[in-house]
């Protein structure tokens, strides 16, 4: 089965995963929109093979925008800890100077001729 979703032309699933999250969440609009439309039941109009499609190609939208949310929440969080790595190691940097600075003159020598 090839599902082929309205969005600028037809895309492929391929497609899909390109797009924004608002794009995506205006195709999910389209689709949920039509599959709630043909659930309307009626004896002289089976539908249940478009229904099932329409059923697939909502879940698939589902999907790829549960997937890129979650990524862009684990980025978020690396782009966090890394920001708080990097002031921990600068009120690090800062406290050895503090203490190189609170030494004295001859202790500075003396790990002057050291190195």
């Amino acid at each position: 089965m090839k599902i082929r979703f309205a969005y600028r032309g037809m895309i492929t699933v391929e497609d899909l995963w390109d797009l924004s999250v608002q794009e995506l969440d205006r195709i999910f609009q389209k689709l949920n929109k039509a599959l709630k439309e043909s659930k309307e039941e009626s004896l002289l109009s089976p539908q249940a093979k478009e229904d099932s499609e329409l059923a697939i190609a909502v879940a698939i939208v589902r999907h790829i925008v549960e997937v890129k949310l979650a990524e862009a929440a684990v980025a978020l969080a690396a782009v966090e800890r890394r920001a708080k790595k990097e002031k921990i190691l600068s009120i690090l940097a800062d406290k050895q100077d503090d203490s190189l600075r609170n030494m004295s003159q001859e202790d500075l020598t003396k790990m002057l001729e050291d190195l």
